[in-house]
């Protein structure tokens, strides 16, 4: 079933209102700003502003006090509209507000917005009736970082204000805190106290996996590789570089290229893939297809690279080279609903292992996108149709579809409330025309095959990341590093320790020992700190009682317990994957 997208226009009138507060109150402290522009944004809003003095974090409370002192006036904010040749006039000497004005057609008229007697400012609306209601809001500055002109590099530096603003100051109160939070899950800062990843200076955005990650890393990849394998999936893997008359067909030179690493091989150019479609296409291509062979189901891990700027690089979360999870699917018309069906049925199964709530959102045709609008529509029709035969809610994101069809994407929430788009679903009518691909059909006559591209985690690395951040480091036992630590109280039990540890190993369990002349209690604490699931201490009294005394993550701490038992709890908890 659609549904709206959800949008408090209330809160984010308010933010709007507030922008103009701001820029009040940074015309009042520093005459000579230039104001461009200052739009509402998910957690608040900013405004960038021309100023040659620049802005530091000292500064930042004398701001929110004149804001408070312009809220506490009771200042309305009024709308007045006036000619494009007035605006022009009004906002002579201002090189950014008339540049914006100039692009408005001829004879358009341009709004203004009072906020109270004495200050204006270019905009379209809406405001709330008065500043007297933005008194129980919640806002605090939060950081001032440059900004290119409408994001050029080639206009002037301007300073970014940012500001979080909520309807109450509980509620940018709890936002605080949970940025904090976040900050202490950061995939960075874990992944290295943890031995996961590493980012190079050598390599910016190329992550290097570490032994303890590349154990996550593997058994994300064993269960993709089961659960395909249970639903009908074929794995192929298909080259990183290709030629680009490829990318060419396939649209991506021209959708993409400022994306694509490029080389020459024999004076012929290249590109590094950035995604895997292409190869799947020429996989499908490469042997003659009847009716009785579809659907086709490919999945590939394929290693694509992109280039990203360097300034909005982060960890695991956005980097250049990454495992993409992608399967594409070929389909004749009547095979697309059920095939849908089952593509979202398998993401549900993944996220749900992960106890991962999430949202659906249907994106429609971009502006910049290939193909006539029959088959867009066709398309569209076939991604509604199947989620209201599954009965799924969906949000419609309209024009936020791929450049070749629409999308079905998923949106996970981690344990912070944050949202994360990760599993995908892209019908696509045009690669398989542009590409001539073809099937047999009962009737003898060749036909143009449809293709679904789809991934689930969205991509290996990124999933890592939101999982380290989602789990706090603390990963669940089938896919931690390190299962269970087997720690000896005196040397005279290092011995039995080992021969536990090894016993765990012969039962496939991630074991280690910490046989170390180290008091217990630091060496507790040091596994602990490396979010070990389960921690075996064994003394004089479990050697002699052939025992152990365990200790879980939380409060679980037991002594007298059956080692064999232990390891049957184990292996049940690795094979039903619990969380």
């Amino acid at each position: 079933m659609k549904i709206e997208k959800f949008q408090d226009s209330e809160l984010e009138m308010a933010r709007h209102s507030l922008a103009h507060v701001l820029a009040k109150a940074l015309m009042e402290l520093y005459p000579n700003t230039k104001l461009t522009i200052g739009p509402a944004i998910e957690d608040g809003f900013y405004y960038d502003i021309d100023l040659d003095h620049s802005i530091t974090p000292d500064e930042y409370a004398a701001i929110e006090k004149k804001m408070k002192e312009i809220i506490s006036k009771g200042e309305k904010f009024t709308r007045k509209v006036i000619s494009k040749e007035e605006a022009l006039k009004l906002f002579a000497g201002n090189e950014y507000k008339t540049e914006i004005i100039n692009e408005l057609p001829a004879g358009e008229e341009v709004s203004l917005y009072y906020t109270g007697d004495d200050f204006f400012d270019l905009c379209r609306g809406p405001h709330i009736e008065s500043t007297n209601k933005l008194q129980a809001y919640g806002y605090k500055i939060h950081s001032v970082n440059g900004a290119y002109w409408r994001g050029s590099e080639k206009n002037k530096m301007l300073q970014r204000v940012y500001v979080y603003a909520f309807k109450t100051k509980k509620d940018l109160a709890d936002y605080m805190n949970m940025l904090e939070e976040a900050k202490k899950r950061d995939n960075r800062k874990l992944g290295k106290e943890l031995g996961l990843f590493m980012i190079s200076p050598e390599g910016p955005g190329f992550p290097f996996y570490l032994p303890n990650g590349m154990i996550v890393k593997n058994q994300l990849i064993d269960f993709w590789h089961q659960i395909h394998e249970k639903a009908g999936y074929s794995e192929v893997s298909t080259p990183i570089m290709l030629s680009r008359h490829l990318w060419e067909t396939s649209g991506h030179w021209d959708h993409y290229k400022d994306n694509m690493y490029t080389t020459k091989i024999d004076e012929e150019d290249f590109a590094i893939k950035p995604m895997n479609c292409p190869g799947g296409v020429l996989v499908y291509k490469s042997s003659p297809r009847s009716y009785r062979d579809l659907p086709l189901r490919l999945g590939e891990l394929g290693l694509v690279h992109r280039h990203e700027k360097s300034g909005e690089l982060g960890g695991l979360m956005r980097v250049r080279c990454f495992t993409q999870d992608d399967a594409h699917i070929f389909m004749t018309p009547s095979q697309i609903k059920d095939e849908i069906k089952g593509v979202v049925a398998l993401i549900d199964s993944v996220y749900k292992l992960f106890n991962f709530p999430y949202e659906i959102e249907l994106s429609t045709r971009p502006e910049n996108s290939m193909g006539s609008d029959e088959d867009w529509e066709t398309a569209t029709a076939a991604l509604v149709e199947a989620l209201d035969e599954l009965g799924r809610d969906y949000i419609i994101n309209e024009g936020d579809g791929a450049f070749y069809g629409p999308k079905i994407d998923f949106h996970l929430k981690d344990a912070l409330g944050r949202t994360w788009q990760c599993g995908t679903i892209q019908l696509d009518f045009q690669l398989p025309q542009r590409f001539e691909l073809e099937y047999t059909g009962e009737d003898g006559e060749k036909h143009r095959p449809i293709m679904i591209h789809r991934v689930i985690y969205g991509s290996i690395d990124r999933f890592i990341g939101i999982l380290i951040e989602h789990f706090a480091g603390a990963f669940p036992l089938w896919l931690s590093p390190v299962q269970v630590k087997v720690l000896s109280l005196t040397d005279r039990n290092n011995s039995y320790a080992q021969s536990l540890v090894d016993s765990l190993k012969e039962k496939g369990i991630r074991a280690e020992g910490d046989l170390r002349n180290e008091k217990v209690g630091y060496k507790i604490r040091e596994a602990l700190s490396m979010k070990i699931p389960y921690l075996i201490i064994v003394g004089d009294e479990e050697e002699n009682n052939k025992t152990i005394s365990i200790r879980g993550r939380g409060y679980e701490n037991q002594s007298g317990i059956n080692f064999d038992k232990f390891v049957e709890r184990l292996l049940d908890e690795i094979k039903t994957k619990k969380i």
